[in-house]
């Protein structure tokens, strides 16, 4: 069993842009994510920690301008915790292995996929593409593509 947890060689790789996200609890500018309009086959993992966080299956175009997603593929990869700064009561949602910030999570997502939108900041990501989910470890994931290309 893969054992994530918070990588200072990680961390000290991050862009500028990636640590504010990641370990300042920072938004990147809507609409300038890398991973906004990815729709590759593939897994989405924690930047700094590694552990699987979403999938491509459930992710949607939300026009928020930030990866959406309908639920993480395992549930306890992701923390929701109450967020009141800059005068609003939202839900954060933070890595919990990585303890990264990833965003935010909102009861406004496709009501037939559950009814919830993970709003997630790209620079808190890592794709891995279907193709090589194996080469990088995450090979008991490959299950959840059948029928993906």
């Amino acid at each position: 069993m893969t054992r994530y947890h918070k990588d200072p060689d990680a961390i000290a790789r991050l862009s500028a842009e990636e640590f504010r996200v990641t370990q300042e609890n920072g938004t990147e500018r809507a609409f300038t994510g890398v991973l906004d309009k990815n729709k590759a086959p593939g897994l989405y993992v924690d930047i700094v920690s590694g552990e699987p966080l979403f999938t491509s299956m459930d992710k949607f175009d939300s026009g928020c301008g930030w990866p959406s997603f309908s639920k993480p593929v395992e549930d306890s990869h992701v923390q929701e915790l109450r967020d009141i700064t800059h005068g609003m009561v939202r839900t954060e949602v933070r890595s919990t292995h990585g303890d990264s910030h990833l965003g935010h999570v909102f009861p406004d997502g496709p009501m037939d996929q559950g009814g919830l939108r993970y709003c997630i900041n790209s620079a808190s990501l890592r794709f891995i593409a279907l193709a090589d989910l194996t080469s990088e470890g995450y090979g008991e994931y490959a299950h959840l593509f059948e029928g993906e290309k």
